[in-house]
């Protein structure tokens, strides 16, 4: 453990909107040095120094470093989640909810592109914040495409299964699409996914 990551106070959450202002700023400026320098090259002194604060200041929201990490990939879930449920919410069935929901992922991916580089760190410096992440999606996709059954929008079946292989499809599209390469534009994208949801691989019989 290095000066920089020793926790020299006991945290806490914040007691004023100008305390949360603050915490918000941090975590900001950890997504900025932990997505551009990574994690075990960034230090608490980076953090607030992109943060304008000052160590001490960290250290009032924050016991570590690592501390640090996990309340980022969580409020990243947690925003992401919220910005999805956002644009999803006037879909009028599952199908086009997945098109939606895909559609302002990738382009969530591509103003963010920080997000992957975070949650690969996350993954070696604490395997359970990591899991967290795509487990709190999967809680509620699971839910979502339950619902879609229920109502007769989709097929029944193994719904934990399912969920699963469409975060796998999303978080690889993104890698992609939206991280590596821009080259196919969304909509097009959008559009084979769509399809590949509504009609699947196997050669229409009727053909």
């Amino acid at each position: 453990m290095t000066k920089n990551d020793s926790k020299t106070s006991t945290p806490g959450a914040p007691k004023t909107a100008r305390g949360a202002r603050t915490r918000a700023k941090i975590l900001k400026a950890a997504e900025e040095a932990f997505g551009s320098m990574g994690y075990h090259q960034a230090g608490v002194s980076d953090i607030t120094r992109l943060a304008g604060v000052a160590q001490g200041t960290f250290y009032t929201y924050f016991a570590s470093k690592e501390d640090t990490l996990r309340e980022l990939v969580r409020d990243m879930g947690q925003k992401l989640r919220a910005h999805l449920a956002s644009e999803v919410k006037n879909a009028s069935n599952r199908i086009e909810a997945e098109g939606l929901g895909l559609k302002a992922f990738l382009q969530y991916v591509a103003a963010n592109p920080s997000l992957y580089r975070v949650l690969q760190e996350a993954q070696f410096v604490d395997e359970t914040i990591y899991r967290e992440y795509y487990e709190a999606f999967g809680r509620g996709y699971l839910r979502m495409l339950a619902d879609a059954t229920r109502k007769g929008e989709v097929r029944p079946g193994n719904d934990e299964v399912r969920i699963w292989a469409l975060m796998g499809l999303s978080n690889f599209l993104g890698l992609r699409f939206a991280l590596w390469e821009q080259d196919v534009p969304i909509d097009d994208i959008v559009a084979s996914i769509t399809d590949l949801l509504s009609h699947g691989l196997a050669l229409d019989p009727k053909g």
